[in-house]
């Protein structure tokens, strides 16, 4: 038996018809994935299910006897505030369905209508009530400041409070059915997040990553979907997909923003459906997996240049989190160093060499655009090359000088000229032109003073020299 796509969220049918309950049971349950299902034909015993049960939503019928609809309504608007409530009506009755909306009900649906429409109506107040739990949860976590799992992320080094607030968040979205976007730059540890949101989830079933950019759309197909033997000239046996062996766990699809235009089409499906053919199949399987995915990618920017798709986009988009760079949490400089160098030293069989004091300050004044996977390469060569007792700063002088180097080159190339002149205003004093530049150069340089400096081509001293007088209160 499929596992339900909202194996926490129970959904109540209250209909005095055993037929229907049944019905609706199996539709909801082909259609939406929807198996975490009660039923209930007395009216009467709603109340005492709804106290012992953890039900998130209740279908309602109007017209049963012993107690109606509407009473019932009234009863778990006033006692359970917080479950959602649908109803499903025999009758098509404007005032009665307005009467109802105005006493707290979510939707009001006719038992003659259009099956897609329902499944989308409870499917929509699901996500609702989920947003809502998540929410209050996050609330919760970040008055407390607090973190129900921190275990969770001891592989993510870090004290930064904009990576606490990350957790945080993480902890309140992760059993949440809806996808994931994880942005960040390259580096910055956006598959330890992924594997964090899948521990914090708590389903059954494994971890299952793959890396999409550069897939053409044939061979994106096949390994998300699987095909049936004799699909295509050398496929002699069956083969299930990606999907199918992250059943009841977590799809975790890395580099998104590379996806062709054809491939995020077959994604948008699949999100939008929860269903997907096996190629060569005529017959749909259900999605039993969570989808996380992640990009260094600017995916609005990719929008506007027309390469990736809006509503793939905000299909993606109903939890994202953004990873914050290195250079914006250097308090995790010194955490991350002995981290690395403690784990350079056990990998290559070497005592932990300690390190110049000088060592820290560098690091501290360089942007590392390759974030913490480039540190830890930096880390790593270190080591590998140390004989003395002291860590050689050497290393980290060579690679941190050269892409310094680099930087400025590229930043001087991105502007012909810092600024225009109105020909008919006076022109600014040596003084407001000395402090234009400083500031300009700190704006290309990210704040970094050490990079600022090399960009005007004087040392860092002189350039905190003209920083006391463009600035004098700071």
């Amino acid at each position: 038996m499929n596992q339900s796509l909202y194996p926490e969220f129970g959904v109540l049918l209250v209909d005095d018809e055993a037929s229907f309950l049944r019905s609706l049971s199996i539709t909801l349950a082909r259609s939406g994935g929807i198996t975490n299902v009660h039923r209930c034909d007395d009216g009467r015993e709603v109340m005492g299910i709804l106290q012992n049960r953890a039900i998130g939503l209740v279908l309602l019928d109007l017209t049963m006897p012993h107690i109606s609809g509407q009473e019932l309504l009234a009863m778990i608007t006033e006692q359970h505030p917080d479950i959602a409530v649908i109803i499903i009506s025999g009758l098509n009755q404007v005032e009665s369905a307005v009467q109802c909306l105005q006493q707290g009900a979510f939707d009001y649906f006719v038992k003659t209508t259009e099956e897609g429409r329902l499944i989308e109506g409870i499917k929509r107040a699901i996500r609702m009530q989920e947003m809502r739990r998540e929410n209050q949860a996050l609330g919760q976590r970040i008055l407390n400041n607090s973190l129900e799992s921190p275990e969770v992320f001891d592989p993510i080094i870090s004290r930064s409070n904009q990576m606490r607030s990350v957790f945080q968040y993480l902890e309140s979205v992760a059993p949440s059915n809806q996808p994931l976007l994880i942005c960040g730059e390259s580096g910055t540890g956006k598959e330890l997040l992924a594997k964090a949101a899948h521990q914090l989830s708590n389903r059954s079933g494994p971890l299952v990553s793959v890396n999409v950019a550069g897939l053409d759309d044939n061979v994106f197909a096949d390994t998300l979907f699987g095909h049936q033997r004799g699909a295509f000239t050398g496929a002699e046996r069956s083969r299930p997909g990606l999907i199918e062996e992250a059943a009841d766990g977590t799809l975790f699809l890395d580099e998104i923003g590379d996806l062709s235009m054809a491939s995020q089409v077959k994604l948008l499906r699949l999100l939008q459906e929860g269903e997907y053919y096996p190629l060569g199949s005529d017959r749909p399987k259900r999605i039993r997996a969570r989808v996380i995915v992640a990009t260094h990618q600017e995916l609005q920017q990719r929008q506007a240049e027309g390469s990736f798709r809006r509503d793939l986009y905000y299909r993606l988009c109903t939890h994202q989190i953004q990873i914050p760079p290195l250079r914006q949490r250097k308090e995790d400089l010194p955490l991350l160093l002995d981290h690395f160098l403690a784990q350079a030293a056990t990998e290559l069989d070497k005592p932990v060499p300690a390190y110049p004091p000088e060592l820290p300050l560098l690091l501290n004044n360089y942007h590392f655009p390759g974030n913490i996977r480039e540190l830890r390469a930096l880390v790593f060569d270190a080591v590998s090359r140390h004989r003395s007792h002291l860590l050689s700063m050497e290393v980290f002088r060579q690679a941190i000088g050269k892409n310094e180097d680099d930087g400025v080159e590229s930043l001087r190339q991105g502007s012909d000229s810092l600024a225009s002149f109105n020909p008919e205003g006076p022109l600014p004093t040596l003084a407001q032109m000395d402090s234009l530049l400083v500031e300009e150069a700190l704006r290309r340089a990210d704040n970094n003073q050490s990079l600022a400096a090399r960009l005007l081509g004087i040392s860092q001293p002189a350039l905190s020299k003209r920083l006391k007088k463009s600035r004098p209160g700071s």
